[in-house]
């Protein structure tokens, strides 16, 4: 007879940022604090499989970042100084001193880092962090879909555009991809994904203006690894060298067979193993 493994019991609380946004995030395991902060065009909900492997070692703080679920709007302020805040706001209530992030996540991680010591170490998966020129041809198009009431529009050209597909999926015909994308994004995943598509602008707006401040993480001490997928795009994986590079205290690593979105669903353990061995 075969043994139930009962997934960790979660707990869910809120943090308030300074500009009174509730930042909500779920909390499980047991062990040293860790803070798991996501990508864009994902919610907490993407990344459950990661915290449950994570909370095998770790007292796992799975934030939903603002614009998203039980946390309150990005706003009319939004930026990337709110992203930093709302983690600090996270920390200072949970008293977690490890950190992973992934995408845009990570950049959110490495901007609270240079602006504070809170976290001890810090482990990230391919981190949107801008290190070489950044494609914005693709905003203003996605915007326009956007306020057409044509989501699939918008991703299309988000897909084409912003270096990090595939060279084979990036050269398909705009009107084939968006067609693609309408027969097959359907699922659960499309489905929270969809309200997040304005968010994703605003976010990749401030990843283009920290464009060109590489050298300033140098002042960021603490341990940091930098994991990437073997099957990650080469565009993103030149980014992630000069990243490591720069920072005194990185670690890069490579895990065979992941690509970009190796923290989430079956390959998430293997991300946790890593990320965990390195953390503590």
């Amino acid at each position: 007879m075969s043994a139930t493994v009962s997934a960790p019991a979660q707990q869910r609380s809120a943090a308030v940022s300074p500009d009174g946004t509730r930042i909500a995030y779920r909390t499980m395991g047991t062990g040293p604090g860790l803070i798991v902060v996501g990508g864009a065009l994902r919610t907490s909900e993407d990344y459950v499989p990661l915290a449950r492997a994570l909370a095998d070692r770790c007292t796992v703080h799975l934030v939903e970042r603002r614009g998203r679920g039980a946390s309150g709007p990005q706003g009319p302020g939004y930026s990337l100084d709110r992203e930093v805040d709302d983690l600090l706001a996270v920390q200072a209530q949970t008293g977690a001193r490890l950190a992973f992030g992934h995408s845009f996540g990570g950049f959110a991680l490495v901007e609270t880092a240079l602006r504070s010591a809170v976290f001890h170490r810090i482990a990230l998966y391919e981190p949107g962090v801008p290190c070489e020129p950044i494609a914005t041809g693709w905003m203003e198009p996605y915007r326009q879909r956007l306020a057409a009431g044509d989501p699939y529009g918008a991703f299309a050209h988000f897909i084409r555009g912003s270096s990090g597909a595939p060279a084979a999926v990036a050269k398909m015909p705009y009107w084939y991809l968006r067609l693609a994308m309408q027969v097959g994004f359907r699922g659960a995943a499309w489905q929270r994904m969809r309200p997040l598509l304005e968010a994703n602008l605003a976010e990749h707006e401030q990843i283009a203006a920290r464009r060109g401040h590489l050298a300033e993480y140098a002042a960021i001490t603490v341990p940091v690894l930098v994991l990437h997928g073997s099957r990650t795009a080469a565009a993103i994986r030149t980014q992630l060298d000069a990243l490591s590079h720069t920072l005194p205290g990185a670690t890069s690593e490579t895990m065979p067979g992941l690509s970009h979105f190796g923290p989430e669903g079956k390959t998430a353990p293997a991300v946790a193993e890593r990320a965990s061995a390195f953390l503590l």
